[in-house]
């Protein structure tokens, strides 16, 4: 995999392990043990998260997700989705919503005052600026991005020795 050149924020990606689905969630919960202070895991069903540690998280610390399933001819599917934190991506997407519900408003105002022959410079630069504070957002997330990809990297590496 390479995160470098991916251009979403929340990179996917999908693979095919030869190893079977309960070897992987026995190695997974003996992975568990040895690297629990760095790394934690957490496993539900046919889904495993892997998290940096507490000691080692920032804000930008990425998690992974994956989603494994049972193949017919005994392999495993891996369904992986690298992403930021939880609390942090809901800060964003809160953010975003915020913008958007500002710019519809200030859409609708301007259109009212503009078929009323008033003023609305006001309202197409507070919309100027929500289009400026959209792009702010998007590359804030993708800076975060890139302060964690050493920790993507990590995960990854926990991953393979999961997978392997």
């Amino acid at each position: 995999m390479n995160l470098d050149d991916q251009l979403p924020l929340r990179y996917r990606f999908d693979k095919v392990v030869t190893k079977s689905y309960d070897s992987i969630l026995a190695s997974c919960e003996k992975l568990k043990e040895t690297v629990e202070p760095d790394y934690k895991i957490k496993i539900s069903g046919h889904h495993i998260w892997l998290h940096v540690g507490l000691l080692q998280r920032e804000k930008h610390s990425p998690h992974l997700h994956l989603e494994i399933e049972k193949m017919e001819d005994g392999n495993t599917f891996v369904r992986g989705l690298f992403g930021p934190d939880p609390v942090l991506w809901t800060l964003f997407m809160f953010l975003h919503f915020v913008v958007g519900g500002i710019f519809v408003i200030f859409t609708v105002i301007a259109f009212s005052k503009w078929s009323l022959d008033q003023s609305y410079k006001f309202d197409l630069l507070v919309m100027f600026a929500m289009i400026n504070a959209w792009f702010l957002l998007y590359f804030i997330a993708r800076l975060n991005r890139k302060k964690g990809l050493k920790q993507a990297r990590e995960l990854e590496a926990l991953m393979e020795k999961i997978l392997e």
